[in-house]
């Protein structure tokens, strides 16, 4: 559910996408107090110091990044996804301030299947202020209502009780634990599996 998985698939874009007549197009996204839009390669810097805090990195299955030129490759593979159109991210920029918050989209999306995967993550200047609820509501509509999706999954790590509290209060279940899914820090970790599918949601 991470940028890590962005980078690993080598599909990680920065785009929303409505398929028609098989076209794929952008979308921005809005909520009362945010803008989901595109990572720019400006956004660099904050990006960086977002994935170089550990606090961050800790429940993301890889390490800090170490440069600014990393982050920029970052923003780079979220392009190198437009062809795919299987991951989707999104920035998060206060409306107020149009400052960067962090980033939260779409991967593993399956379109055949109908069922994709989130994640996000927030600079923790930013954490504990509803943000990351507030940007997962307009993903989730996006999700169910404009491509019709029929579930949603996340992989948490058992210790990243908020992510975990989040998923919960926008409906996620928790269906299971697979053991040893993650490699890092020199030692494996389990993952709690999420989802939430349309029905549920639509009934909440």
């Amino acid at each position: 559910m991470t940028v890590k998985d962005a980078l690993e698939n080598q599909a990680s874009a920065s785009f929303a996408y409505i398929r028609r007549d098989n076209m794929l197009t952008f979308q921005k996204l809005e909520t009362k107090r945010i803008v989901l839009d595109q990572v720019k390669m400006q956004d660099a810097p904050y990006l960086f110091a977002t994935l170089s805090d550990e606090n961050v990195t800790q429940f993301y299955g890889m390490d800090p990044l170490q440069s600014i030129e990393e982050a920029e490759r970052v923003i780079s593979s979220f392009r190198c996804g437009l062809q795919e159109g299987r991951v989707i991210r999104w920035g998060m920029y206060c409306k107020e301030a149009g400052s960067f918050l962090g980033t939260i989209g779409l991967h593993q999306v399956n379109r055949s299947n109908m069922r994709a995967e989130i994640g996000y993550e927030l600079h923790p200047d930013h954490w504990k202020k509803g943000y990351a609820n507030e940007a997962m509501q307009a993903v989730l509509r996006y999700c169910f209502e404009e491509i019709e999706l029929l579930r949603i999954g996340a992989m948490v790590y058992p210790e990243n009780t908020a992510s975990a509290a989040l998923l919960e209060k926008q409906g996620f279940l928790r269906e299971g634990l697979l053991r040893s899914y993650y490699y890092h820090g020199g030692k494996t970790h389990d993952a709690h599996v999420y989802g939430l599918l349309r029905e549920e949601w639509e009934a909440s």
